[in-house]
């Protein structure tokens, strides 16, 4: 079942700066613990040696899971929701960070109170909700922490609408959260009554909150115990992911890569 489509209506894009650097803050970057600048942007993860996965040509975002009934909502149904840009930085979990990143698409608490609240039965009480891609991968959020402020759905970063490297059409940016949780090519939002099941293998087990400045990088180790080993994938993995960058792949069927 297909959302039905609503005129598109003109909204001021509202702006707003999350992280510790913006306008006139002093040069000195102040990063969370255990972080590094890096020049750019780059494509990386542990999944992303094979190139980007194909955009649909009418690509949806599908709604599941405690909702009355499943349905797609057409992307092209942001457009009539307000817009927002956030600027901020993107710190991966592997130890490096991007900054001054600017990101515009809409906020995922505006979404989901328009989108996804009124498909739910009355009195049912969502705890956590799994995002997941195109390319399979996913990651899970609580409530709490998924309706945070600055979580967006985001279309465009630094002005250009996002490429296929950075997770075309769409994506979810959660800038206080490490970046496995802002799954790239965005296609379904799963809504739960409770916790999904714990997933992913010892070395990358995610922690459930993953906040950066907390430095919660893992899910069973302290974070002093993996940073080394992390920060010796980093290289390896960046040359797996630029061998991977470039033109995307056909499409494949989606498959469980992560908790739930």
């Amino acid at each position: 079942m297909t959302a039905n489509p609503t005129p598109a209506r003109k909204y001021p894009v509202d702006r707003a700066v999350t992280g510790r650097r913006f306008g006139n803050r002093p040069p000195a970057v102040r990063l969370p613990p255990g972080q590094r600048l890096i020049a750019g942007f780059p494509r990386f993860g542990e999944h992303l040696a094979r190139p980007a996965p194909a955009v649909p040509v009418d690509p949806v975002i599908e709604i599941c899971g405690a909702v009355t009934e499943a349905f797609d909502v057409p992307l092209a149904r942001l457009a009539s929701l307000p817009r927002r840009e956030l600027r901020a930085d993107f710190h991966c979990v592997a130890g490096w960070s991007a900054t001054d990143l600017r990101w515009e698409g809409v906020s995922f608490a505006n979404f989901y109170r328009c989108t996804i609240a009124p498909a739910l039965p009355p009195g049912t009480a969502i705890t956590h909700v799994v995002f997941r891609g195109l390319d399979g991968y996913r990651s899970v959020l609580s409530i709490e922490d998924a309706l945070g402020d600055g979580v967006l759905i985001a279309e465009h970063l630094d002005g250009r609408p996002l490429d296929g490297d950075h997770g075309a059409p769409a994506r979810l940016v959660s800038p206080t959260q490490y970046g496995y949780v802002s799954i790239k090519h965005l296609c379904r939002v799963d809504v739960r009554t409770s916790k999904p099941r714990d997933g992913g293998n010892l070395l990358f087990r995610r922690h459930p909150r993953a906040r950066v400045w907390e430095e919660e990088r893992h899910g069973t180790f302290p974070a002093w115990a993996v940073r080394p080993i992390y920060r010796a994938l980093k290289a390896p993995f960046l040359y797996l992911c630029r061998r991977g960058s470039g033109q995307p792949s056909p499409p494949q069927p989606l498959v469980d890569r992560g908790a739930g």
